[in-house]
């Protein structure tokens, strides 16, 4: 089992999860993070991290966000989406997008 950044990530990207990650799975796109699924040690510390409750065990994810699985594992492999190790700041709009729902045509998947 792997765990699996969701939709309430996208237009937020806020990074808090990153800095409790050991084996830096995480990849950064321009608007959203994911988790390599090949990476991650399923140790949880990200969970707890995430102020948006994005981030879920593969087993957990909500029925309406299953995309999200095979959406993380196809981002990581993207060379454009990076390893990112260091916590930054949300994005400048965050705080309007955090509570959105159905923001899936919101992702930019061109990279970071």
């Amino acid at each position: 089992m792997t765990y699996v950044v969701t939709e309430a990530c996208i237009k937020c990207k806020y990074t808090d999860c990153v800095d409790v990650c050991p084996v830096d799975c995480f990849r950064e796109g321009p608007n959203f993070l994911v988790i390599d699924p090949d990476e991650c040690i399923d140790c949880t510390l990200c969970v707890a991290e995430c102020p948006v409750e994005a981030i879920y065990a593969e087993d957990d994810v909500p029925a309406d966000q299953q995309i999200y699985i095979k959406l993380n594992a196809d981002l990581a492999k993207l060379p454009s989406w990076t390893p990112i190790v260091e916590k930054k700041d949300p994005l400048p709009d965050h705080e309007q997008w955090a509570s959105v729902k159905g923001k899936l045509d919101q992702l930019d998947r061109n990279g970071g």
